[in-house]
C-alpha cells in the first residue's frame, strides 16, 4: 500500500477548491484498508473517506489521511421474484452506473441520472432526483470498519435512510454495534453497494419539468430511456457542469414545514413553490426562497450563486494558481443566504455538502 504526500485536491473535489492532502491511499480493494490497519505509521491515525468529492467543501489542507476510494465493479448478482439484484463498487461514477444499468436493459435507476459523485457516496446523502431516492431501489451494501478492518453488510433498515441523511452522516456515540448502527460517520468506508431493480417497471412522473417534456415530444408513456435523456436534458440546462464551473450541485436541502407554516407563508408569498407531502407536511423549494431574497447571481469574492439555479454556489475563478474561490468564501456566502432566508421566511436552510 503506497500512501502519496502533499497531494493536490483540486481534481478531486468538484467545487474545484485549491487545498492539499497532507497524505493520501488510494483504496481499490477492502485489502487496502487492511494493510493501512496493519502499518503503525497510519493505523491510529485520523482518516477521511473520499469518494468524488461532489458532496464537500474544503476550507483548508487535509489533515487526516484521505482515503480515495477507486474500488471498481459493475454487475448482476441474482435476482427475487420481483427484483434483479446489482452490484457497483464504491469507486464508480454514478451517473455511468445508471447508464449501464438502462445498457443492460434493467430500468428503475433514470430518474437518478447525471447526479454527480459516486455509487459509494450515493448510499451516505441518499441522494435522489425527480421523486426516487436512493433508498427506493436499494437491497444492501458491503462496508468496512476502519478500526478492526472487518466486513459487514447493511440493508435498508440499518442504514436508517432518511432526506439527504443515512447512518453514515451521523458519530456513534458508543461502540459499534454492526447489526444495529447507531452512528457510522468516520467510522466506515463503503465498499460496494447493491441495488435492487424492478422487473415489472412504472415510470416515476408527476414533476413539472418531466411533464413539460412528456407534452414537448407527444408521449403519454415514455420509456426508461425517454426519461432518462430528459433528466439529463434538464439538469444539464438548470445546472453547471462541474468540469467547466466548480460546484457541488444543490448546496441546500429543500426544507420541510408544516401545512400551517406553509399556508402561513403562501398568505405573505403566494408564488411560493411547494410539493405537498404524504405525511401532511410541506416541501419547499430552497431555490425559490434563495431566488427570492435577491441572491441569483450575486458574489462573496470568488464564490457565487448561479444565474440559471439559486440553489447551486459556484466557484467563479478558475481554481489555478490560487486565484478561485476559497472554502472561506463559500461558507461566507453560504451563511449570508442562510441570514437572509431566515429574516424573510423564518426558515433555517440547511447546507448538504460536508465542509472539511
Amino acid at each position: 500500500m503506497v500512501v502519496e504526500k502533499n497531494i493536490p485536491l483540486q481534481a478531486f473535489n468538484t467545487f474545484r477548491i485549491v487545498a492539499k492532502a497532507h497524505a493520501l491511499a488510494r483504496i481499490t480493494h477492502e485489502q487496502d484498508v487492511r494493510d493501512l490497519l496493519a502499518d503503525p505509521e497510519w493505523a491510529a491515525a485520523p482518516k477521511f473517506v473520499l469518494g468524488g468529492g461532489s458532496n464537500i467543501v474544503l476550507t483548508g489542507d487535509v489533515k487526516p489521511l484521505v482515503l480515495k476510494v477507486e474500488v471498481p465493479g459493475l454487475k448482476v448478482v441474482g435476482e427475487t421474484a420481483k427484483a434483479v439484484i446489482v452490484e457497483a463498487g464504491a469507486g464508480e461514477n454514478w451517473h455511468d452506473f445508471v447508464t449501464w444499468t438502462l445498457d443492460q436493459n434493467l430500468p428503475g435507476m433514470e430518474n437518478m441520472a447525471l447526479i454527480p459523485g459516486t455509487v459509494g457516496a450515493s448510499p451516505v446523502q441518499n441522494v435522489g432526483a425527480y421523486g426516487v431516492e436512493l433508498q427506493d431501489r436499494f437491497d444492501s451494501l458491503d462496508a468496512i470498519d476502519l478500526q478492526t478492518g472487518q466486513v459487514f453488510t447493511l440493508n435498508a433498515a440499518q442504514c436508517a435512510f432518511g432526506y439527504r441523511d443515512s447512518v453514515f452522516k451521523h458519530a456513534s456515540s458508543g461502540e459499534m454495534d454492526m447489526h444495529q448502527p447507531l452512528g457510522l460517520k468516520d467510522r466506515a468506508l463503503i465498499l460496494r453497494v447493491r441495488f435492487a431493480l424492478p422487473k415489472v417497471w412504472k415510470p416515476v412522473l408527476g414533476y413539472a419539468d418531466i411533464e413539460r417534456k412528456m407534452a414537448e415530444h407527444g408521449v403519454a408513456e415514455p420509456t426508461p430511456r425517454q426519461i432518462y435523456d430528459w433528466v439529463c436534458e434538464v439538469r444539464r440546462a438548470k445546472l453547471p457542469d462541474p468540469a467547466v464551473i466548480g460546484n457541488a450541485g444543490s448546496f441546500f436541502k429543500n426544507p420541510t414545514v408544516t401545512a400551517e407554516q406553509c399556508e402561513d407563508i403562501i398568505a405573505r408569498d403566494p408564488k411560493v413553490v411547494h410539493y405537498r407531502l404524504d405525511n401532511g407536511s410541506v416541501k419547499l423549494a430552497a431555490g425559490w426562497l434563495i431566488d427570492s431574497c435577491g441572491w441569483k447571481g450575486k458574489s462573496v469574492g470568488q464564490a457565487g450563486v448561479y444565474e440559471k439555479q439559486a440553489l447551486v454556489l459556484v466557484n467563479r475563478g478558475a481554481g489555478v494558481d490560487g486565484n478561485g474561490a476559497t472554502g472561506g468564501e463559500v461558507m461566507t456566502l453560504a451563511k449570508a443566504i442562510q441570514t437572509s432566508v431566515y429574516e424573510r421566511f423564518g426558515i433555517l436552510l440547511e447546507p448538504e455538502p460536508v465542509v472539511i
